[in-house]
């Protein structure tokens, strides 16, 4: 069973994920600010399979309390906030978030959300493989990616938005592709999201983002020799 660590400091938000939440089948634990939330992911690394965390709250905001969070955890992180400005997005998938949801919401739409993230997390159905392009290797299995020998940290996005174009080399993915097989739902929101992990990755890359190439009018392709 799924354990989710839903983090607001509105009572009626909170409940309102539980009730909808609890009828998938998930089991809630809630935390009030993000205080209480890092010390209950220190307590209980493993418990949770999902945090939802809200950015604007007392003691502790949300990007804050992710920011210590990922000092011992990578569980996957869904950020609500009423603020949707590209800043605050930007900065929470720097930190590592899987996926923002702006204020208000559709509870169904976050559940849709849930269920797509734990399908990604699931353990993948991959033989052993590596591939080479140029210094640029990608580590299937392990989920490692190098660059001229050394280890770069990825977001759990970023590493899914790679892994899914450099599967796909050399192939047009139009933006509806990349956020359906990346994201795992039909997307509702804003797809400057996926613009906003292309620039990341991109700055990942380093030299190598050249392999992607972005096509106009249409989204972007992992373009190899």
């Amino acid at each position: 069973m799924y354990h989710l660590l839903v983090v607001d400091d509105e009572e009626k938000i909170r409940q309102m994920i539980r009730k909808y939440a609890e009828f998938e089948g998930y089991t809630v634990t809630e935390a009030c600010n993000g205080m209480e939330a890092v010390m209950l992911c220190r307590q209980n690394t493993d418990l949770y399979s999902i945090l939802i965390i809200d950015v604007m709250m007392p003691e502790l905001d949300g990007f804050s309390a992710v920011k210590e969070i990922r000092k011992i955890s990578d569980k996957p992180v869904i950020m609500l906030s009423a603020r949707g400005e590209e800043y605050d997005k930007i900065h929470g998938f720097e930190l590592g978030i899987d996926d923002y949801v702006v204020k208000p919401f559709s509870p169904k739409e976050l559940m849709m959300r849930i269920q797509a993230i734990i399908k990604r997390s699931s353990p993948p159905a991959q033989t052993n493989e590596k591939v080479f392009f140029e210094g640029l290797v990608i580590d299937y299995t392990a989920r490692i990616v190098t660059i001229d020998g050394e280890r770069i940290d990825l977001s759990p996005k970023e590493y899914d938005l790679l892994f899914y174009m450099a599967e796909n080399k050399n192939i047009a993915l139009t933006r509806e592709m990349l956020l359906t097989n990346v994201w795992g739902y039909d997307f509702y929101g804003d797809d400057r999201t996926l613009d906003t992990h292309i620039k990341l990755l991109r700055k990942s890359l380093g030299a190598y983002s050249k392999f992607i190439v972005t096509l106009r009018g249409v989204g972007y392709r992992f373009e190899v020799e």
